[in-house]
This record gives C-alpha cells, sequence and structure tokens, in this order.
C-alpha cells in the first residue's frame, strides 16, 4: 500500500499514513489514526482540504472545468438527456431503457399531487412570506404526512420515498410561489411532462389551458440538469451531515434547503440579477468593474469566480451556449443582456480576472434565463432546490448504505482563555 510520512520537528518522531486511491482526480491521504498516533488533529477551515467521504455520484476536476455524473459528461447529459433521464442515472447508477423512463415519467406525474392538508401549511403563511422559508417548512412537514419514511425498513420504501419527493417538489416550489403573491394554487396535470408541468403550476390561471412554449421547457430543464449535483458543497454537505445523525430524509433535505438559501451558495444568481439592475446601463460598466479592482471598496462583481473552478465552470459554457442561441427565441431582457456581455467581455480579457481565474459562473447565465422565463428574482434559489433535490436524495441513500458512515463531529481549534479560577 503506498503511504507518506510525517515529520513531528518538535521531536523528530515519525509517522506513516495510507494514501487511498481514486478512479480519478487526486489521492487522499487516510488520516484516521492520526488522532490516535499523534495526539493531534488536522487544522482545515472550510473543509478545503479535507475528503469527508468516499462516493460514486458526482466528479469534478476543477484545474480542467471538469463535472461528471456517474461517468457522464455533464456536457453529454445536458445536450442530449433530459432532466428525468439524468434524475435516474444518479439515483439508479445507470441511464434508464426507454421503457425504464416512460414508466418513471408517468410514476412522478402521478406523485406529483400533494395532500391536500399541506396547502393548510401554505396558507398559515403571510402574504409576501419569501419561497425559500415556506419550502423549506414544506418539506420538512412531508414527514408528517408520510410518517412512514421516517423509519424505511425496506429497498421498497426507500425507493417510493425518493420518488414521491422528487415529484412533489416542483408542486411544492409552485405552491410557495403562489402563495407568495396570494393567488389560487394550480393542481399538477398529468398529461404534462416533469419540467413543463412545473412551468404550468406557475404561471397558469385557474382552468387555464396554457401552452408551454417547448423552447422554455428545454431552456429550464436543462436549468435543472446542471443544478442536480455538484459533489460536497455546502448544502450537500449540510444533508448528509443530518443525515449522520439518523435524521429522515426529509429533515435532511429541508436542512440542505437552509443551507442553499444563502447568497454566497444557492442565492448567487438572485444576487446576480439584483447587481446588473443596480448597474442600470452599458455605460456603467466601466465605473463598477473599477469598484471591483479597488481593494478599498466593499463591491464586489457577483457571477464570477468559484470555489472548486479554477477555470471556466463546464455548466456556465452550457448556458451561455444556450443563451446565445435561445435569447431571440426567449426573449431576454435587452438592455440586461447587454449589461452583462459588457461585464463578461471585460472579465474574459482583463489580467484582473484572468490572473485571479475570475470566469463567469452558472450563476451569471442562469439569472438571465430564469428572468426570460419570468420567474422571479425571488424564485430562483428555488429553482436551484427542484434541480439539486435529486443529488440530495442520492447523497442521502449513499451516506445511509456507507459500511463507515459515521456522525458528522468535526473537531476545533480551542483559542479561548486559560483555565482560570473565580
Amino acid at each position: 500500500m503506498d503511504s507518506v510520512t510525517l515529520t513531528d520537528n518538535r521531536n523528530g518522531k515519525q509517522y506513516t499514513f495510507g494514501i487511498l486511491h481514486p478512479t480519478m482526480g487526486q489521492d487522499v491521504i487516510d488520516i484516521r489514526p492520526l488522532f490516535k498516533q499523534t495526539g493531534m488533529f488536522t487544522y482545515d477551515p472550510g473543509f478545503t482540504s479535507t475528503a469527508s467521504c468516499s462516493s460514486e455520484i458526482t466528479y469534478i476536476d476543477g484545474g480542467k472545468g471538469e463535472l461528471r455524473y456517474r461517468g457522464y459528461a455533464i456536457e453529454d447529459l445536458a445536450q442530449n438527456k433530459s432532466y428525468l433521464e439524468v434524475c435516474y442515472l444518479l439515483l439508479n447508477g445507470e441511464l434508464p431503457t426507454k421503457d425504464e423512463l416512460i414508466a418513471y415519467d408517468m410514476e412522478l406525474r402521478k406523485r406529483s399531487f400533494v395532500h391536500e392538508g399541506l396547502k393548510n401549511l401554505f396558507y398559515a403563511f403571510p402574504d409576501k412570506a419569501h419561497p425559500m422559508a415556506m419550502m423549506s417548512s414544506a418539506v420538512s412537514a412531508l414527514s408528517a404526512f408520510y410518517s412512514e419514511h421516517i423509519k424505511m425498513q425496506s429497498e421498497e420504501d426507500l425507493q417510493v420515498m425518493r420518488r414521491r419527493l422528487l415529484a412533489k417538489v416542483p408542486t411544492l416550489a409552485a405552491f410557495a410561489y403562489r402563495r407568495s403573491l396570494g393567488i389560487p394554487f394550480i393542481y399538477p396535470d398529468l398529461k404534462r411532462s416533469f419540467t413543463e408541468n412545473f412551468l404550468y403550476m406557475m404561471h397558469a390561471y385557474p382552468g387555464q389551458d396554457l401552452k408551454i412554449p417547448e423552447v422554455q421547457v428545454r431552456a429550464l430543464d436543462t436549468i435543472f440538469t446542471l443544478h442536480a449535483d455538484h459533489e460536497q458543497n455546502a448544502s450537500t454537505t449540510t444533508v448528509r451531515a443530518v443525515a449522520s445523525t439518523g435524521a429522515h430524509p426529509y429533515a435532511a433535505i429541508s436542512a440542505g434547503i437552509d443551507a442553499l438559501w444563502g447568497r454566497a451558495h444557492g442565492g448567487a444568481n438572485e444576487s446576480v440579477i439584483a447587481q446588473l439592475e443596480y448597474i442600470g446601463s452599458v455605460g456603467r460598466v466601466d465605473e463598477f468593474i473599477a469598484r471591483t479592482k479597488d481593494p478599498d471598496d466593499e463591491f464586489r462583481l457577483m457571477g464570477f469566480g468559484h470555489r472548486v473552478y479554477k477555470n471556466f465552470d463546464p455548466r456556465a459554457k452550457i448556458l451561455k451556449k444556450l443563451l446565445d442561441e435561445l435569447k431571440d427565441e426567449l426573449g431576454i431582457d435587452n438592455e440586461l443582456l447587454e449589461i452583462a456581455e459588457k461585464i463578461e467581455a471585460v472579465a474574459l480579457s482583463d489580467d484582473y480576472f484572468i490572473s485571479r481565474k475570475l470566469y463567469p459562473n452558472i450563476d451569471f447565465y442562469s439569472g438571465l434565463i430564469l428572468t426570460a422565463l419570468k420567474i422571479p428574482k425571488e424564485m430562483f434559489t428555488i429553482i436551484f432546490v427542484i434541480g439539486r433535490t435529486v443529488g440530495w436524495l442520492a447523497q442521502w441513500i449513499e451516506f445511509n448504505a456507507d459500511p463507515e458512515k459515521k456522525i458528522a463531529r468535526p473537531r476545533q481549534r480551542y483559542i479561548g482563555p486559560e483555565p482560570r479560577e473565580l
């Protein structure tokens, strides 16, 4: 077995630790025996150099700008497969056959209806309540309506739970949106596909047979696919941490929704559009670029750079191409688009951004497409929730099946007062 030897410079003692090899990516030093051997912990704020688990789901190479689901490149999946096919892949490990996809699609359509009692939960919220607050509460409340999922005893129970949650999240999301406006709920339509149904439940009026343009369905379906999973990010780590306590999946995924809400995570695309609106015109772009470069100015340009990708975000490349292809058909706001294109052109040619690897990320482009779909800013993170639910489910299932799983319990470096007497 490959190993690495560390020397304690305080006393010259040496300690040997094994090296674990992945199928792709960086080798990992196995420090599980570290405390027992040395009496010390590692110090790693933000877990930037720590692998918390082994996973078969998603692979990212930030240096190359590479993202794969179960081995498949995100570019191939986004171009050639639907979001539902990607869901099946993430949850089952393989893409569905034609017959499997038809059966999967029909089951999710039938399970998209929610218990009538859940409507009372939404009515309890005040007008203008943020949809994310309602969404987190509604997902957590599912455990009260489907209490059999708190203690699942069989593989079939697990399968039903994940199909049920995946199907109901878009309905809950649409209900949250309509409740925030104080308008009647629209029930799912069994004749419509997963993504089309969500747009229908958002935008239709009671009794209206609203036709959703295929170009809109394609655009949103792609966004769902790009958001489906992204390795051990903050919200996924939250889901796994809550799962480590033995909590049921609705509680874990509700916690993931709360973690996603932060503007440094899922709320970033909402901030991008708000910032473009704040800039207001192409003529002011240079002013805000200068502010970005000023170390004494607190202004930060949203939608650039990424914690993992030190190259162009592959998801951003896909959305950029989609935006270029569909901007006329979607009716993209020309003023916002012109501001975004000017910022993009500067960032891709200016050494300040290039040297810092501040490339446009997925949030920079997704907000423009969502705005064109008449989805308001406060719903942007909800869209992220819909797409990411399948990833959270896959991660929750994988964690619970892991024979090495332990309750999440990071250590700390204490820097408070030394012992003192009263």
